[in-house]
């Protein structure tokens, strides 16, 4: 089959959804595999390697009209305009973007959001969302110590002690226990919160203490448990609660990291301005959920700003500032997802009766199957 890899077009992305890596594992599949020249240059990706590992190099069109189009985000309109009817695209296309997902389908194409895959075993390996998160919750904690004032361990020195960062943590899916697990080894004093009550025993064992907010219903309890994985909105009374205990800690902060999202939806806001006031001047807070929203009810998107002498942090797309790394586990995802949708010859087919490549199929046939 003839696969496209066209670089990414939207600003601030620099991912690749090829490496040569990868690349030489599609090729030894029997497949042609087309690479825009330049496409992984952020990502340290060489036009020479991708050669090297059997590739064509071409314009921006030739990889646009393959077979199959492997992609990072999904294809703007101008890009859309190049891609043939009945070719297959791959990448993070926005399952929950109804707009979106119906441009794909008016264009007559065949495409899998990996973004879509349960959350299960056998699906880890081409987990995107797992994948980018791990990077972004390790860049959350060092653009946030970075932009702190201070530093982040407790240090001793003959002109007196210093004390440890005091870190809050909101959220902790894979993005909140990886930046639970940064800040640690920065030497921070942690505390992290959650709706669900499960990840209690991870915030534990990475050395962080759980902002524990009991439950007083059924109800709470059952939502707490959260579905596929993810978090689900939990009831305003118990937000009001926690609101309540996480108020203190932030009070208390020198740096506040949300992470907290809900698929499909706008993202909770979990750290008002009225908290913002009373934290300490030259404190920080990142929020990890700016292009959803926002955690955080001050912070702007893409932009770093001061409000009442705290730093607030909208920086979007982290695992686009860790272009290396990003790339190389989102390649990996990719190549283990088209392990299910081409036969043993290497031919395409869709196996509806496999429950990943189900998840993922949001178009086909000029048929839109996912309705968000």
């Amino acid at each position: 089959m003839r696969i496209g890899v066209p670089a990414e077009t939207r600003p601030g992305e620099t991912r690749v959804a090829a490496t040569a890596e990868t690349v030489k594992k599609l090729v030894a599949g029997k497949h042609e595999l087309l690479v825009q020249a330049g496409a992984g240059l952020a990502a340290a990706q060489t036009d020479e390697a991708y050669a090297a590992a059997g590739a064509t190099l071409v314009d921006a069109r030739a990889a646009l009209a393959a077979d199959m189009v492997l992609k990072v985000r999904a294809p703007q309109a101008a890009e859309l305009a190049q891609m043939k009817r009945g070719a297959v695209l791959v990448g993070m296309l926005e399952p929950f973007n109804a707009d979106g997902l119906a441009a794909l389908n008016a264009a007559g194409l065949t495409a899998f959001a990996l973004e879509a895959a349960p959350r299960t075993t056998r699906a880890q390996s081409m987990d995107v969302l797992s994948s980018q998160a791990n990077i972004a919750g390790y860049k959350a904690v060092l653009l946030a110590a970075a932009t702190y004032g201070r530093i982040m361990p407790m240090l001793m020195t003959a002109a007196g002690t210093l004390k440890a960062a005091r870190v809050v943590i909101l959220g902790a899916g894979v993005a909140g226990l990886q930046a639970i697990a940064t800040a640690k080894r920065l030497g921070a004093v942690i505390e992290a919160s959650d709706v669900r009550p499960a990840v209690k025993e991870q915030i534990e064992s990475l050395g962080a203490k759980f902002i524990d907010v009991p439950f007083e219903t059924d109800e709470e309890r059952e939502i707490a448990k959260g579905v596929g994985g993810y978090a689900r909105p939990m009831p305003p009374a118990w937000m009001a609660r926690q609101a309540a205990e996480v108020a203190k800690r932030i009070a208390a902060a020198d740096i506040v990291i949300t992470t907290a999202l809900i698929p499909g939806r706008k993202a909770p806001v979990l750290v008002t301005e009225e908290m913002v006031k009373s934290m300490k001047p030259g404190s920080v807070i990142l929020d990890m959920a700016v292009e959803q929203g926002g955690n955080c009810a001050l912070s702007e998107l893409g932009k770093t700003v001061t409000k009442h002498h705290v730093q607030i942090i909208g920086v979007p797309n982290l695992p686009a500032t860790v272009p290396v790394d990003s790339s190389a586990l989102y390649a990996r995802n990719v190549l283990d997802f088209l392990k299910l949708v081409f036969d043993k010859e290497g031919a395409f087919s869709v196996n509806l009766e496999d429950d990943i490549v189900a998840a993922c199929l949001m178009c086909k046939d000029g048929e839109l199957r996912r309705k968000s």
